[in-house]
């Protein structure tokens, strides 16, 4: 019997050593290309009416958000397109306008993206906007060291909405392709 199972063991190596196997192609690796997508929020803001009502003039709010990821050298060097989504919900008794400004390190305005909204009721505006070779030049994207959110009240500072903690509310978030060979 242990001879039978020596025969066994002898015959299914023999096998394994001659089976069919193609010579491995390693240069493969210089045609191989990674390009990963990457998903991010940008910023979340939201301002109550009743702040909203506190301001006197139009301006509600206005703020600078220092944004340098953009110009990192691993980010500016390898993107390849992106898209920026933005949500902007109004459940105020008042008009708006938002307004975002991309801004290059001399406070330069590279692109501006503006959105209006009426009073509530109104559905969510949402909007994408690409960069690369379907959208916008990502020279814009690669170059903002700033984001510069405006929000201007278009109506009066004495109403109320009706709806429950009536606010502005704007989100925004970002998905690129990156090429990392």
């Amino acid at each position: 019997m242990k001879a039978v199972r020596v025969l066994i063991i002898i015959l299914l190596g023999f096998l394994g050593v001659s089976s069919c196997s193609e010579k491995q192609d390693f240069d493969q690796m210089e045609n191989l290309a990674i390009t990963p997508t990457y998903e991010t929020s940008i910023f979340y803001v939201k301002a109550q009416e009743s702040i909203i009502n506190r301001v006197s003039g139009l301006s509600v709010f206005s703020q600078d958000f220092n944004f340098d990821a953009f110009e990192e050298p691993f980010f500016a060097e390898r993107v390849l397109s992106g898209v920026l989504s933005y949500e902007l919900e109004n459940t105020t008794s008042k008009p708006i306008e938002i307004t975002l400004d991309f801004l290059d390190p001399n406070d330069t305005v590279l692109d501006t993206e503006s959105f209006q909204r009426d009073a509530a009721p109104t559905a969510t505006l949402v909007r994408d906007v690409n960069y690369g070779t379907t959208g916008k030049s990502l020279d814009i994207i690669r170059n903002t060291s700033k984001i510069r959110l405006t929000a201007r009240n278009l109506g009066d500072n004495s109403s109320t909405s009706s709806i429950s903690d009536p606010a502005i509310v704007l989100r925004s978030s970002a998905k690129f392709t990156l090429e990392l060979k």
